[in-house]
């Protein structure tokens, strides 16, 4: 028996450590989580009371009071027991969670800010216009970015997601329920963080071969920080001119890329002009070095099976690193 102890308690503390962490939904950091995470345990105890219930009637009758049940009390178990009780919970939790909405719903007095899901990584615009234009699906304006998405703590933020290709799922489980980004429209979630830190995002949405790849990452700082990041990246390239810039520029990279400052206008893959600010390269696979640049440069497909950028292994070695080391630098 202490054997077994052992062994359960073990078990039980596997499942705890996964409770906390930067994509837990048990780890909440915004007030939409904390919501769903009390609606969540109040289903949880629910269920056991439930169970409890029905797994002790199912002893007593079988072992306590094994007799013969009278047709009149079976029926009535049944009504009461597996039609009304079943629907009146039901009810219940349909209007509390429908009560949830306008709340967390409700217009936000923080930025806007535009997110696009693409195959497969996440196109990102700060303080975009609120019209109805759409680019690439999105509305207009705004500071371009990708993959990272800066919040003020303590404010309604609001997200727009969309999406040129296929349907993905905008999910930041510590801050908030996931929302689709489909193609053809614009849906809208609203964020408020309620500490600082930083959280993980993936897209659940099965959307091609690299999804399992296709991460992100929200940074909650303060109100100023966030206004110094957001002017930041605003700001042109810091480095425009050197061997890196025009290697670039020779072998193409331009066509898909854009970096402020230099000719490099292309809109299909993220915008570079501060590729080295943020934390991850790849959506969230690899951290920002110009080591890991330089390998997703040269072996693209190899890095992250799936990705519509193809590989540039044919780039002589020293051209590959230098460019590397220029997008590094692009903070």
């Amino acid at each position: 028996m202490n054997v077994l102890h052992a062994i359960a308690g073990l078990l039980l503390l596997l499942l705890l450590s996964a409770c906390t962490g930067a994509q837990s939904a048990f780890d909440t950091g915004g007030v939409e989580a904390e919501r769903v995470l009390g609606m969540f345990w109040i289903m949880v105890v629910g269920a056991a009371v439930i169970w409890i219930f029905v797994i002790g009637l199912s002893c007593y009758v079988t072992r306590v009071s094994p007799r013969a049940v009278d047709d009149r009390i079976g029926i009535r178990l049944i009504i009461w027991g597996g039609c009304v009780f079943p629907t009146l919970v039901l009810a219940g939790l349909l209007f509390w969670g429908l009560g949830m909405m306008p709340e967390l719903r409700r217009p936000a007095d923080g930025p806007t800010i535009a997110v696009s899901g693409e195959r497969f990584w996440w196109r990102v615009a700060y303080d975009v216009e609120g019209g109805p234009g759409v680019v690439r699906n999105l509305p207009p304006g705004g500071v371009p970015s990708a993959n990272e998405i800066w919040l003020p703590v303590g404010q309604r933020s609001t997200i727009l997601l969309g999406s040129p290709d296929v349907i993905h799922s905008f999910w930041a489980p510590s801050l908030a329920g996931k929302m689709d980004a489909i193609p053809g429209r614009v849906n809208r979630l609203v964020m408020e963080p309620t500490r600082t830190g930083v959280y993980n995002g993936v897209c659940a949405e099965f959307c091609g071969e690299a999804h399992a790849q296709m991460g992100f990452r929200v940074v909650v700082v303060s109100e100023q920080e966030y206004a110094a990041y957001v002017r930041a990246q605003a700001a042109p390239a810091a480095v425009t001119q050197g061997p890196g810039v025009d290697l670039f520029l020779r072998n193409g990279c331009a066509a898909c890329h854009s970096v402020r400052g230099t000719t490099a206008d292309g809109q299909i893959g993220p915008d570079l002009t501060h590729v080295a600010s943020r934390r991850t390269i790849g959506a969230g696979l690899l951290p920002t070095t110009p080591e890991n640049i330089a390998a997703f440069i040269r072996s693209t497909d190899h890095v992250k099976p799936g990705v519509e950028m193809p590989s540039f292994g044919m780039l002589p070695e020293a051209e590959v690193t230098a460019i590397a080391q220029w997008l590094g630098s692009l903070e």
